[in-house]
């Protein structure tokens, strides 16, 4: 089976994306779980959520993809940033539960000038913290460019990372 879709707005919500992706002729598609520029989200309506699951069922959609926010950073030097980062990973992770059987992207994040290896541990103390035998996401890592701090640009940073998880 091949999965056709883009990228959505969640603005008009959860059933909305569905909707249009089914006048686009797609059976998928990826979303920002809050603003991508920013941390800010707004409240799930569980009525919509269960109107998007009849939806991808009836249409036969294969899984979804939700895109965590470009400010979410697990390996920040900054305290403050890494746990900012840790309470977004952790809210995106329960939204994506009244999903389940879904991916969940994000971009590891910059070591902020405390290294590689402080930035894979930090990276994947992150998971280890969240994910457990029952979470119904899967999670990915999206490589980086690899330019300056950031952390995952290369397979083998993101394969130490996965090494740390323990569910896999």
């Amino acid at each position: 089976m091949i999965y056709i879709g883009c990228h959505l707005s969640v603005t008009d919500g959860y059933e909305a994306m569905g909707k249009t992706m089914c006048r686009f002729g797609g059976n998928t598609f990826a979303w920002f779980t809050r603003n991508p520029r920013g941390g800010k989200t707004r409240p799930v309506d569980p009525a919509d959520v269960e109107a998007l699951k009849t939806l991808l069922q009836r249409e036969n959609f294969g899984p979804l993809v939700a895109h965590g926010s470009y400010t979410m950073n697990l390996c920040s030097a900054n305290e403050a940033t890494r746990l900012n980062g840790l309470d977004m990973l952790t809210q995106d992770l329960q939204r994506m539960e009244l999903l389940p059987g879904n991916l969940y992207n994000f971009h590891p994040g910059s070591h902020t000038g405390q290294g590689t290896e402080a930035g894979i541990r930090q990276i994947a103390e992150a998971l280890n913290a969240v994910l457990t035998p029952d979470t119904g996401t899967t999670v990915l890592l999206e490589t980086m460019a690899g330019k300056g701090s950031e952390v995952g640009g290369s397979f083998e940073e993101l394969r130490e990372v996965i090494d740390r998880v323990e569910y896999r």
